[in-house]
C-alpha cells in the first residue's frame, strides 16, 4: 500500500482543547489564517498528467489546490468559495479497500485504476458506456461523444461480461447506463432485462430524453425491461439556454419527456451541468419547473461544470462553480425558502465531492427540509465506515429518484391525520436536491479520487473511478477513456 498524504482536518470543534483523535484527525483546532496550508494531498500535472505533490491552501475565504510540475510550472485552481465553511464541511471517514481488487499496485494512483487495492471506498452506481453514438454535438460533454458507428457499440456478449465483473467485484450495484446517447440502441431494453435477470435492482439512463419524448413506445418497453428512472440532461428552462449548450431549441421536448415519464409511472432526476454566464442564474426556476411536475420528477441534481471530454477552452477560476456557491444560489434564488443549513455533504463518498438535502413537497407546494447541516458537531463522535455508507447510498438513491408508491394518498391510506399524514407525505412526494462536482487535471485532488464511489465499468480496466476515466489532459489526451 502507498503511504497516505495528510488528512483533511476540521477546525470545528466542541471539546475544551485541541488534540488529535487516533485517526490522526485534530480536534477543535484554531481557525486557519490566509496563506495557510490546511492539508496536504497528491494531484497531476494537467500537461503531461504526471502525478504531483498538492496542497490545500486558505486564501480569504476561499480553498486552493496549489501545485508545481518540474517541467510546466505552477499551477492554482479554486476548490471552495465562501459559506458553508471549508473546516465545517470535511467529515472524516473510515477508508474500506475493495472486496476483490482486479488491478495491482504498480504505477500508483491514478494509473492503477481497476480498482486497486489503495482504493478507499465501495462502488455504489456503476456507468456502463453502452454506445459513443449521439445525436446531439453539446458545447460540454463529458465523453467527447459524436458522430460513432453503430458497429462500434459493445455487444449483449460484452455487457453481460461486465455484470458479472460487477457481481465479481461485490455487486450486485446501481446501475445507470450511458453513453454518447443510450437511447440510440433499440436493445437497450433487452440490456436492462440481462441485468435484471442477474440480480441487478436499480437501472437509470443518463439521457438527453429526445427519443423518449419522440417514441413512448420505446419508453414503455424500457420501463416493462425494469428500468427505475430517467437521468434527464436538464440545464435550464428557456430554450436560450439550450441552444448555448446543446445546440438546439430543447425545451418543449424536455417537458413532453417529463409527461411521457408520468405516463408510464417512471421516476426523472433533472441534470443540469452549470456553466457560469448561461445558466447559473436559473437554479430557481429550474426547481421551480421540477416542483411543479414532482412527484414524476424526483429531485434535481446539480453538476458544476469541469473540463474533462469536450468543453470550449482551458479554464480559468472565473470559469469554475464550486459546491458552496451552488448551496447559496439555491438560497438566494428561491428567495429564502429552501435555506442553506438543509444541505449536507455525502457520507459515502468524499465530503468534499457533492452535497445533498432531502425534502417533503407539502400540499401548498412548499419543500419541507428532513435533512440539516450542523456546522459544529462533536468531531470526537466514531467516523463511519466508508463502505456502509455506499451501502446506505445505493438504497438510498433507489428509493428516492424511483417513482413513488402513489396509492398511500388515495383515500386508502391508514391515515390517524397529523403525524400519519405526513408520512404518507413523505413516501409519495419526497424531492431530492443534489449536486456533485467532478474534478479535472487542474482540481483533481487524489485523496478525493481514492474515497470515489460512482465507477466506469471500463472495456479494458475493470472498475474505474468516474473522474479518472474520464480525465484528459489539457490537449484531450485521456488515461482510460477511449476517444
Amino acid at each position: 500500500m502507498s503511504d497516505l498524504p495528510q488528512p483533511l482536518t476540521s477546525s470545528a470543534g466542541c471539546c475544551s482543547e485541541p488534540h488529535s483523535d487516533p485517526d490522526g484527525t485534530t480536534c477543535c483546532a484554531p481557525s486557519p489564517v490566509d496563506g495557510e496550508i490546511l492539508s496536504t494531498t497528491e494531484s497531476v500535472c494537467p500537461v503531461c498528467l504526471s502525478r504531483l505533490p498538492a496542497r490545500r491552501v486558505m486564501r480569504g475565504e476561499n480553498i486552493y489546490l496549489e501545485k508545481e510540475c518540474p517541467q510546466h510550472g505552477s499551477f492554482r485552481t479554486i476548490l471552495w468559495r465562501g459559506s458553508p465553511a471549508f473546516s465545517t464541511w470535511v467529515r472524516p471517514k473510515i477508508p474500506v479497500s475493495p472486496q476483490n481488487p482486479m488491478n495491482r499496485v504498480e504505477r500508483g494512483c491514478p494509473f492503477d485504476c481497476g480498482l486497486c487495492p489503495d482504493h478507499r471506498q465501495q462502488p455504489c452506481c456503476v456507468l456502463f458506456d453502452v454506445t459513443l453514438r449521439c445525436d446531439l454535438a453539446c458545447s460540454f460533454c463529458f465523453a467527447s461523444a459524436g458522430k460513432h458507428a453503430a458497429s462500434g457499440d459493445p455487444s449483449l456478449e460484452t455487457i453481460r461480461t461486465w455484470y458479472q465483473r460487477l457481481l465479481d467485484a461485490g455487486g450486485p450495484f446501481n446501475v445507470q447506463l450511458s453513453g454518447g446517447e443510450p437511447s440510440l440502441r433499440d436493445d437497450l431494453p433487452e440490456i436492462i432485462a440481462l441485468g435484471k435477470s442477474m440480480g441487478f435492482p436499480f437501472f437509470q439512463i443518463n439521457t438527453n430524453g429526445l427519443r423518449l419524448a419522440r417514441d413512448p413506445a420505446y419508453l414503455g418497453r424500457l420501463k416493462q425491461a425494469g428500468l427505475s428512472t430517467v437521468y434527464l440532461q436538464f440545464d435550464g428552462t428557456t430554450d436560450e439556454i439550450f441552444q448555448k449548450m446543446r445546440g438546439g431549441k430543447l425545451l418543449e421536448l424536455k417537458i413532453q419527456t417529463i409527461e411521457r415519464c408520468a405516463e408510464e409511472g417512471l421516476g426523472v432526476v433533472l441534470v443540469p451541468t452549470l456553466v457560469p454566464g448561461i445558466n447559473f442564474d436559473n437554479l430557481g426556476e429550474i426547481l421551480r419547473l421540477a416542483i411543479e411536475h414532482a412527484p414524476t420528477v424526483r429531485g434535481v441534481h446539480f453538476q458544476p461544470v469541469s473540463y474533462f471530454g469536450r468543453y470550449p477552452q482551458a479554464p480559468r477560476d472565473e470559469d469554475r462553480i464550486t459546491i458552496p456557491e451552488v448551496i447559496r444560489a439555491i438560497e438566494a434564488q428561491s428567495g429564502g425558502r429552501i435555506r442553506r443549513e438543509s444541505f449536507k455533504p455525502s457520507g459515502a463518498e468524499n465530503a468534499l465531492c457533492s452535497f445533498h438535502g432531502n425534502f417533503v413537497i407539502m400540499p401548498d407546494g412548499e419543500l419541507k427540509a428532513l435533512t440539516r447541516h450542523h456546522p459544529d458537531p462533536c468531531c470526537c463522535t466514531p467516523p463511519e465506515r466508508a463502505d456502509e455508507g455506499s451501502r446506505k447510498s445505493r438504497l438510498v438513491t433507489a428509493r428516492n429518484w424511483s417513482a413513488p408508491k402513489l396509492e398511500l394518498s388515495n383515500g386508502q391510506s391508514r391515515s390517524l391525520g397529523g403525524w400519519d399524514d405526513f408520512l404518507d407525505r413523505i413516501q409519495t412526494h419526497s424531492f431530492t436536491i443534489s449536486g456533485m462536482a467532478f474534478q479535472d487535471a487542474w482540481n483533481l485532488d487524489l485523496e478525493r479520487l481514492r474515497d470515489c464511489y460512482i465507477m466506469q465499468a471500463s472495456r479494458d480496466s475493470g472498475l474505474v473511478p468516474f473522474c479518472a476515466y474520464n480525465l484528459t489532459d489539457q490537449a484531450g489526451h485521456a488515461l482510460y477513456r477511449p476517444v
